[in-house]
C-alpha cells in the first residue's frame, strides 16, 4: 500500500478539532451562538495546519485556504503559517515554505500568518530570539502576539489564572506577548465584557495596556456581540480607550489587506474608532510613514504609539 508523504505528516503533527471545542478548553461560554462562533474560528485554523502539513505547495494551499468563506478565510491562513513554520523547522534543508507563501499567494494575509508562526513556537517550546531575528522587522512582534494567544488559549489556567510570563522571552517581546494573550481573553472569557475585563484588572497595572490592545484587536476582528456590548466594552476601558482603539485599526487593516471586511469589524470600529473599518485601516498606513529603524523601542512599537496619538487628540478635540 503506497503511503503519501503528507499523510503520514498529518498522522505525526495533526491536532485533532476536539481541540478547539469550549468544553475541552473548559471556556466559560454562556450562549450557543457565540460558543459555535469561537469554536468555528478554533476550527477554522486547524483547517488551514492541515492543509499546509499535507502540502505546502503554495498556489494549491492558497487555493484550498481560499474556499474558506471570506468572514473566516484569515483564520485558516493562519493555521497555515503554523503549519509552514513547523514543517520549516523540522526539515532545516529545506526552511523557506513560509517565505515562499509570504512571497506569494499568503501576501495578502500577512498578518495573520506571522501570528501562526508564533502558535509553532509555543508548540515547540524553543527559544524564539534566533527565529525571531529571521523575520520581517515590522511583522515578527505578530508572531510574538501568536505564541501569547497560543499560551492564554491552551494554558489559560497557568497565563490568565495565574498569570505567568514565559521565562524564555524579555525585553518588548514581553509586551507582544500580552498583546496575543489579551486577544485569547476574547475566548477564554467567552466575550462576556464583564468578566474579560475583571480579568485584565486582576493583572499587574504594566501588563494592562497590551491586553487591553489584545481584547481590541479579537472584538473588531473575531467578532461575536452586538453594538450595545462593544459600548460597554469601551465605557470600561477608561484610560485605555486608545489602546481598544489601536487593536481595533489593526484589525480593520489585516481585515482591508487581505480583502475579507465584515459588518461586524466595522461596527466595532465606529464604537471604538469613531469610524469606519476603512478609515480606521488608513490610520494605520498614516502612522507607517518615515517610521525610524528600531532603537530604544522597535519600530513596531513606535508604530503603536502613533496610532494611539492619533486617537488620543481626536478624543481632545472631539
Amino acid at each position: 500500500m503506497t503511503v503519501s508523504f503528507g499523510h503520514v505528516r498529518r498522522s505525526v503533527f495533526g491536532i485533532s478539532m476536539r481541540e478547539t471545542t469550549v468544553a475541552r478548553r473548559g471556556f466559560r461560554v454562556d450562549q450557543a451562538d457565540v460558543r459555535l462562533r469561537l469554536e468555528r474560528v478554533g476550527q477554522t485554523f486547524l483547517l488551514g495546519y492541515h492543509a499546509a502539513i499535507k502540502t505546502s505547495a503554495p498556489l494549491t494551499l492558497a487555493h484550498q485556504l481560499d474556499e474558506v468563506e471570506s468572514e473566516f478565510r484569515g483564520f485558516a491562513y493562519e493555521g497555515a503559517g503554523m503549519g509552514l513554520a513547523l514543517l520549516d523547522q523540522l526539515t532545516p534543508w529545506r526552511p523557506y515554505r513560509v517565505q515562499a507563501f509570504l512571497e506569494g499567494p499568503g501576501n495578502h494575509h500577512a498578518y495573520m500568518i506571522h501570528v501562526g508562526i508564533g502558535w509553532m513556537w509555543a508548540r515547540l517550546c524553543w527559544r524564539i530570539e534566533r527565529p525571531l531575528a529571521k523575520l520581517d522587522p515590522m511583522l515578527r512582534w505578530l508572531a510574538v502576539d501568536g505564541y501569547g494567544f497560543h499560551q492564554g488559549y491552551f494554558h489559560w489556567q497557568k497565563y490568565i489564572v495565574e498569570r505567568a510570563m514565559p521565562p524564555r522571552i524579555s525585553g518588548y517581546a514581553q509586551r507582544a506577548f500580552d498583546q496575543g494573550l489579551g486577544r485569547s481573553l476574547w475566548f477564554v472569557e467567552g466575550t462576556d465584557i464583564p468578566r474579560v475585563v475583571n480579568r485584565i484588572e486582576s493583572f499587574p497595572s504594566e501588563r494592562q495596556a497590551d491586553l487591553w490592545s489584545g481584547v481590541g484587536l479579537a472584538c473588531t476582528y473575531a467578532g461575536g456581540v452586538d453594538r450595545a456590548a462593544i459600548e460597554a466594552l469601551q465605557q470600561s476601558a477608561g484610560a485605555y480607550r486608545v489602546h481598544l482603539a489601536q487593536g481595533a485599526s489593526f484589525a480593520a487593516k489585516a481585515r482591508q489587506r487581505a480583502g475579507n471586511p465584515t459588518s461586524h469589524a466595522n461596527m466595532a470600529c465606529e464604537v471604538l474608532c469613531g469610524r469606519s473599518a476603512d478609515d480606521a485601516a488608513h490610520v494605520t498606513d498614516i502612522a507607517l510613514a518615515q517610521l525610524p529603524a528600531d532603537g530604544a523601542d522597535p519600530m513596531y512599537e513606535i508604530w503603536r504609539r502613533r496610532i494611539r496619538a492619533h486617537f488620543a487628540e481626536e478624543a481632545v478635540t472631539s
